[in-house]
């Protein structure tokens, strides 16, 4: 799979309603599910089924969850971020991980592809504020 064929995938999500635990197409999708869905649709089978979650999943026991199973199932980059890399970000300072978006283009003029309560899968500038946010970035394996 090649990286236009990240951005293309997930660009076809776009409108997808916001749906906490869903990853269906045109259905439902909450951040988490953005990726999964897009997984499948590229790779075929998860690599592991996704156990129920809470909206405030991790952060009482403040354990990086989403970024070890992002570690687990992805490939961590240690380069610039290209279009098609899966960023995780923390949402505020002192707080876990727990928001997942795709790189959709970088430059003078980036953005990504993320799927949010109240919007859905959509895609937004990557902004200073969103870049600030960001600690770590993914590709599929």
């Amino acid at each position: 799979m090649s990286r236009p064929d990240v951005v293309e995938r997930a660009r076809s999500w776009i409108g997808t309603p916001y749906r906490h635990q869903a990853s269906l197409r045109g259905t439902g999708a909450d951040c988490l599910g953005l990726v999964r869905g897009v997984w499948r649709e590229l790779k075929g089978r998860e690599p592991a089924v996704m156990p129920a979650y809470t909206a405030d999943w991790s952060e009482a026991e403040g354990e990086e969850a989403l970024w070890l199973a992002a570690r687990t199932h992805l490939r961590e980059v240690r380069r610039a971020p290209e279009p098609g890399d899966i960023i995780l970000f923390r949402m505020r300072d002192g707080m876990i991980a727990k928001h997942l978006g795709i790189l959709s283009a970088d430059g003078d003029l980036p953005r990504f592809i993320h799927a949010y309560q109240g919007h859905g899968v959509t895609e937004s500038p990557f902004s200073a504020p969103w870049q600030r946010r960001a600690v770590s970035y993914f590709e599929f394996p």
